[in-house]
């Protein structure tokens, strides 16, 4: 009995290690661009070379919350960790398709000991939320319009005013932070409970077709650069992590930034529920490593996104390459949040499928 108890423990032993030894690889799902490459340099290059694991990176965050509804409804969980916004983050837990972390336990400690709860702070927004950065949604414009009569713009409000301002604009395609900027510019400073409204929300959609016929909804944020850069668009809205990477490491000296309204949120990771085990404890221990403070303040030297850790901040030194110091580009920088709108993350988690869908019935008009 003694030897059959020992042979099963023994097998059992080599059967956990040939589980855990077989998640060579995992499926992250983030954003591409600028923001995806310096999770990449940051945490998943280095994290790869110790420990033998290769990443497969999908860039399907925008639409991570219908994409994990399919999977779940499948059974087919094929992701393994995905970045999204808070407001997503929060839908994605309430729905039960997000796996719930506790930060104390599954997460590393600040450097002098503080658990990862208090480092974090107010930025868990969620139980199944790990936050990663904050940044910004906010305009780039080109400064050598003739048109223009050598103004620039300054207030967000500026963006609607295609008689000073002429020219194509490019937008992103979904309804947040332009449903934010229409009811801010049609007169609602308090826009989220503007946005509660019908009323409210009509006056942001109106304030839009106010000028339809100027408007370019581009496909994506890492489109926008672009058309800026080859001058299809005079402004355009992007992550402001995408208009750093044009301006400063690409070299752009037509674009310039308006800092005015930018739209505050956060960005981490969720972990899908319901992952096979082995999958859930590979994905953990990579998790814990690239969201430490090291790991996040690491990213800040490819990207002017805020660590989202407090421990971070004062590591948060010069670009990796460039040279030049970082936190002047930081969104949270005070000369660039003199007047911001901090995503509402209830609002959106609660609004987002109708105002959506609203959204995309006006686009379509």
């Amino acid at each position: 009995m003694k030897k059959t108890t020992t042979l099963l423990a023994v097998l059992s032993l080599a059967f956990a290690t040939t589980a855990t030894a077989e998640v060579k690889n995992l499926t992250l799902v983030s954003w591409g661009g600028a923001y995806q490459a310096s999770q990449q340099k940051a945490y998943s290059k280095p994290y790869g070379a110790e420990n033998g694991i290769k990443f497969t990176w999908d860039e399907s965050s925008s639409e991570a919350v219908n994409k994990l509804r399919t999977q779940a409804e499948s059974g087919d969980i094929s992701w393994d960790l995905v970045d999204v916004v808070a407001a997503d983050a929060i839908r994605l837990c309430d729905e039960g398709l997000a796996r719930p972390v506790d930060a104390d336990s599954e997460l590393a400690a600040a450097p002098d000991g503080t658990p990862a709860s208090k480092d974090f702070g107010d930025l868990i927004v969620s139980e199944c939320f790990i936050p990663q950065i904050v940044y910004s949604t906010t305009w780039g414009f080109r400064n050598d319009i003739a048109e223009w009569n050598g103004n620039k713009p300054s207030t967000i409000c500026d963006i609607f005013d295609v008689k000073k301002f002429p020219g194509k604009r490019a937008i992103l395609p979904g309804a947040v932070s332009n449903m934010e900027w229409g009811a801010y510019c049609a007169g609602n400073k308090d826009v989220y409970e503007s946005l509660k409204t019908k009323e409210g929300q009509q006056a942001a959609l109106d304030k839009w077709s106010s000028i339809k016929d100027n408007l370019v909804f581009a496909a994506s944020a890492a489109d926008v650069p672009q058309l800026l850069t080859d001058g299809e668009v005079v402004m355009g809205s992007t992550y402001n992590g995408r208009l750093f990477s044009l301006i400063a490491e690409s070299g752009a000296k037509n674009v310039e930034m308006l800092w005015d309204a930018q739209v505050f949120d956060l960005d981490g990771w969720i972990v899908p529920a319901k992952l096979p085990a082995e999958r859930e404890a590979a994905v953990m221990k990579f998790v814990k490593y690239a969201t430490d403070t090291q790991r996040l303040a690491d990213q800040s030297k490819y990207i002017s996104y805020g660590p989202a850790r407090n421990s971070s901040a004062p590591l948060v030194g010069k670009h990796a390459d460039l040279g030049i110091d970082m936190a002047p580009h930081m969104p949270t920088d005070p000369n660039n949040a003199k007047n911001t709108i901090l995503t509402n993350y209830e609002f959106w988690a609660d609004y987002r499928d109708d105002i959506d869908a609203k959204w995309e019935a006006w686009k379509a008009q």
